[in-house]
């Protein structure tokens, strides 16, 4: 389904009833990551899965993409569909990245955040540095070697040996976003806020989800996370990298499911 907004055609899946729960990816990825999700949660909950601008099937404009306007853009899609909140967010990655601006904003309009894959602070200079890097070897080479860059370190080593169909299906996935994508979303990851001032004003309920393997975000930023969310819950997944929703699905989605029921009580 698709839905004009902000200037720009978003693409979405909308399954289910019950509390609205928008599952937000990350990085050259798509909502289409959280399939494991839709099939095991839409009988407790409405599960939004929209493709960031710049990903999946969404449009993606020239410019940087900001994590206030990837909540905007969240925001205005829930406007439009005529959600009610409050919602339940969870984010991957830069999807957490905008949850966290999500929050920012509209604080009253959550009623608990699952942050999955992600981390609170900004990009050192190191980290800025990188982000330009791949700007000029997307504009210049294009999406493949990206791709080839950020797949290599997205998963366990376990997941690479064990499981080669899921790594090519996301190559494909991930191949697949524009140059304007990739340039959009870089931009605006490397110009990210702090988010760590934020942590000791979150007030919902917080689940904190972490691959044991995880090469790109160390367990240290979700512990760290952890400690400045006041009655956070952590878990760490075994045998699981980047993408711990869909490397361990089934304890993922347990972990989810129960934490949803714990918001009933």
């Amino acid at each position: 389904m698709f839905v004009r907004l902000n200037g720009f055609n978003m693409h979405y899946e909308d399954h289910g009833t019950g509390i609205p729960l928008l599952f937000l990816h990350g990085f050259l990825l798509s909502g289409a990551m959280w399939e494991p999700q839709v099939a095991a949660l839409s009988d407790i909950a409405r599960v939004l899965t929209p493709d960031l601008r710049g990903h999946g099937a969404s449009d993606a404009p020239p410019g940087a993409y900001s994590m206030d306007l990837l909540a905007e853009d969240c925001h205005s899609l829930l406007n439009a569909l005529g959600i009610q909140p409050p919602v339940v967010l969870c984010g991957l990655s830069m999807g957490g990245y905008t949850s966290f601006a999500y929050y920012r904003r509209y604080p009253h309009e959550v009623a608990a955040m699952i942050l999955t894959a992600t981390r609170a602070s900004d990009d050192s200079p190191e980290a800025k540095a990188k982000r330009d890097e791949a700007i000029r070897i997307a504009e210049q080479v294009g999406p493949s070697a990206v791709v080839d860059i950020w797949l290599s370190k997205m998963m366990s080593p376990k997941t690479y040996a064990n499981n080669p169909a899921l790594v090519e299906r996301w190559r494909e996935i991930m191949e697949r976003t524009p140059v304007t994508g990739i340039v959009g979303a870089l931009m605006g990851m490397r110009d990210r806020p702090d988010s760590r001032p934020l942590l000791n004003q979150i007030k919902v309920p917080t689940l904190i989800i972490h691959g044991a393997d995880d090469q790109l975000i160390p367990i240290q930023e979700a512990e760290a996370m952890h400690i400045g969310i006041v009655g956070s819950q952590m878990e760490v997944l075994p045998d699981a990298g980047h993408m711990p929703n869909l490397e361990q699905a089934e304890l993922f989605n347990r972990l989810v499911r129960d934490f949803l029921r714990a918001l009933k009580k």
